[in-house]
C-alpha cells in the first residue's frame, strides 16, 4: 500500500538529505532477483529547463536499466517521464556514479518480458496497473 502524497514528500526530503551528506553513498541500493534497485535520475525539465532529480525503482536487464512510470498509481505520468518523453538524453546516479543514458518506452513485447519481474521484485507495481485509468509506461535507460 502506498503512503499518502504528504508522507512520500517527507520521506523523500530526508532520503535527499542524507544521499547528499553522503555523497551519494547512502541512499541507493542494489536490485536483486527479489528486490528493485534504487537510482537517482537526472533529467532537464521540459518547461522550464532546469535539472530535475527523481529517486526510482529499477532492474537490470543486460547493460540496461529498466524503470516504471507509475506515479504511485496516479492517473496522470509522472513529470519525470514527461520530461524525458521531450528530451530522452538523462543521467543516471547509482552509489554516487553518474553514468549517461537515453531513455525510451519499452515496446509491448519488452513490457510483457519485464512486468512479472518488476511485480515480483516490487508488488506495489500489480495495485497501479488495476487502479490507475492509464497504462503504466515501462521505460528502458539505455547506456550513452
Amino acid at each position: 500500500m502506498t503512503p499518502p502524497r504528504p508522507v512520500l514528500r517527507l520521506v523523500w526530503g530526508l532520503h535527499q538529505a542524507v544521499r547528499r551528506v553522503s555523497g551519494g553513498r547512502l541512499g541507493t541500493r542494489s536490485p536483486r532477483h527479489d528486490r528493485v534497485g534504487t537510482l537517482y535520475l537526472h533529467s532537464i525539465g521540459r518547461k522550464t529547463g532546469q535539472p530535475r532529480v527523481n529517486a526510482l525503482f529499477y532492474l537490470v536487464d543486460r547493460a540496461d536499466l529498466v524503470v516504471v512510470a507509475s506515479n504511485g498509481g496516479a492517473d496522470t505520468d509522472p513529470a519525470w517521464w514527461l520530461n524525458l518523453r521531450d528530451r530522452p538524453e538523462a543521467e543516471v546516479e547509482i552509489a554516487g556514479d553518474r553514468h549517461p543514458v537515453r531513455a525510451r518506452p519499452a515496446t509491448a513485447e519488452e513490457t510483457d518480458r519485464f512486468w512479472p519481474r518488476l511485480v515480483a521484485a516490487n508488488p506495489d507495481y500489480a495495485a497501479y496497473r488495476a487502479t490507475a485509468r492509464r497504462p503504466i509506461p515501462v521505460v528502458i535507460l539505455e547506456p550513452r
